[in-house]
């Protein structure tokens, strides 16, 4: 069996596409993510990072090329079977939370779980265990505006792996944290990573945190630079 968890090929991506005005955001790119690596993904502001996460996530589709996933080829997959795709095996992150304010912070990570058919007794052991884990176990019954920016995101972390995936994409996840803030969030971010054995794609500015990742890679003019 192979151990390559995301494999995009050829990877091309234009907006307005086959039109005069089209701007072309990847040219063939290939991005080759093994089991337990994490893959800091560095780029300037408006270089495709985004899209590219997006398309390594099923959110979007390629214009060209093939991306895999745990080695099923999702390319070309109906809408039904790329978001049991996303659901069962991708985590997201971004750079704002985006928790459902009406609903605390263990509630967040059970709904996830609930969807996916696990059982209520479960889904909250699983959602207080990962809260715990990243430091924030005693504010699982706040709700989203009762807590700071960095436990925000610590929530949003434990719901991208409330339903275990194999992969997780984050872009910029403490892009909104001051430095200091940003230290503490990141190392809850490796250390939930680490302790998970998942695969991970972390697109960031900060060198400092994309050295601390097991590889750097680098979107420059639309393609990966190694």
């Amino acid at each position: 069996m192979s151990d390559m968890i995301l494999n995009t090929q050829g990877v091309t991506k234009a907006y307005n596409h086959g039109k005069p005005n089209a701007v072309t955001v990847l040219q063939g790119v290939d991005l080759h993510v093994k089991k337990g690596e994490i893959v800091a993904l560095v780029a300037p502001s408006g270089a495709g990072k985004s899209t590219l996460l997006h398309i390594a996530g099923l959110l979007d589709s390629p214009d060209a090329g093939q991306v895999s996933i745990c080695g099923s080829d999702m390319t070309n997959l109906g809408d039904r079977r790329r978001t049991a795709a996303r659901r069962n095996q991708i985590g997201f992150i971004y750079q704002f939370h985006h928790l459902l304010p009406e609903f605390s912070a263990i509630e967040n990570i059970v709904l996830p779980q609930l969807a996916n058919g696990v059982a209520q007794g479960a889904a909250q052991a699983r959602a207080q265990k990962l809260l715990e884990q990243v430091g924030v176990g005693a504010r699982a019954d706040h709700r989203p505006a009762a807590l700071s920016g960095g436990e925000q995101q610590r929530v949003a972390f434990c719901r991208a792996l409330a339903n275990e995936p194999r992969l997780l994409l984050a872009d910029e996840p403490t892009g909104n944290l001051d430095p200091g803030t940003s230290e503490v969030v990141f190392s809850a971010l490796m250390e939930l990573v680490r302790g998970t054995g998942l695969s991970a794609v972390i697109a960031t500015h900060n060198l400092e945190l994309a050295a601390r990742m097991d590889r750097t890679v680098r979107l420059e003019q639309g393609k990966i630079v190694t």
